[in-house]
């Protein structure tokens, strides 16, 4: 998507790689000022390269981080801003489900940011961004990461196979996935949050959010907040307003008023 002030899209990702990124994303500040956008949460974890001037990036609690090369952020569980400067350019893997897991044999980050080599206790994504930097095209840069990521990852375990493959709404993911696999509650909450980063009803809260979001996104000039609270399942609109405030630190008023400004984290 482009408009006079900002380039940014979307890139897909081959089937083979279906099951460890959902995709792909590419901004690049083309004017002569500098850009803030946000973005919304998503529960997922990122890989972010920086090209041209460093990339800034702040939380709502004002903790600012300065990006030059590449960081890992996640699980994004609440907005933050990132700043662009004229000819700033971000490239963005965006984990799907236990990737990041599979990846680094972590996922409890608590959206902390981190250079990626301090995982691994090797420079081996220093060295990746000076390959990318070499690079003319955003694809080139994309099948270079993916070829890098081949040798390091890890087969999905049976439980998060489960976990990632259950759809059912009407039923409780812990308690489901528990009789399945004849494990205790607890056990599978364990693994839920130690392969996701998260846990399931940090998840369904975030769900149910992010389905009033796209119906904002899809309605905003026919909104009701009664209906609102209603069809998503919210026990008022105090309740309602509250999730606005943790996620993206705006009422849904206010957020109504600046989604032009809000990158949704499925773009991202």
């Amino acid at each position: 998507m482009t408009d006079d002030a900002y380039l940014n899209y979307r890139i897909s990702v081959p089937a083979e790689f279906s099951d460890v990124f959902t995709h792909f994303y590419f901004a690049e500040n083309t004017t002569d000022e500098t850009l803030i956008k946000t973005l919304l949460p998503t529960f997922q974890t990122i890989l972010v390269f920086c090209f041209g001037p460093e990339v800034t990036l702040s939380s709502k609690q004002n903790t600012a981080i300065t990006l030059d090369k590449c960081l890992v952020l996640g699980p994004i569980k609440q907005a933050f801003n990132y700043t662009l400067k004229p000819d700033a350019q971000i490239l963005v893997a965006n984990f799907k489900d236990d990737a990041f897991y599979r990846f680094f044999g972590t996922a409890t980050l608590e959206h902390i940011p981190f250079n990626p080599d301090d995982l691994l206790a090797e420079n081996c994504f220093t060295y990746l961004w000076h390959q990318m930097e070499q690079l003319k095209t955003v694809e080139e840069k994309v099948n270079l990461i993916l070829n890098f990521c081949k040798s390091y990852l890890k087969s999905q375990t049976g439980i998060a196979t489960l976990l990632t493959n259950f759809n059912d709404e009407t039923q409780n993911p812990i308690k489901a996935v528990s009789q399945m696999s004849q494990l205790s509650e607890r056990a599978i909450q364990y693994q839920h949050k130690k392969l996701f980063g998260f846990t399931a009803k940090e998840k369904m809260r975030y769900q149910r959010f992010l389905k009033t979001i796209q119906y904002l996104q899809n309605n905003p000039k026919t909104v009701n907040w009664f209906d609102i609270v209603e069809e998503y399942g919210y026990y008022d609109q105090s309740q309602l307003i509250h999730d606005f405030k943790h996620y993206i630190n705006l009422s849904p008023n206010q957020y109504l008023k600046f989604q032009q400004e809000i990158c949704i984290g499925n773009s991202m």
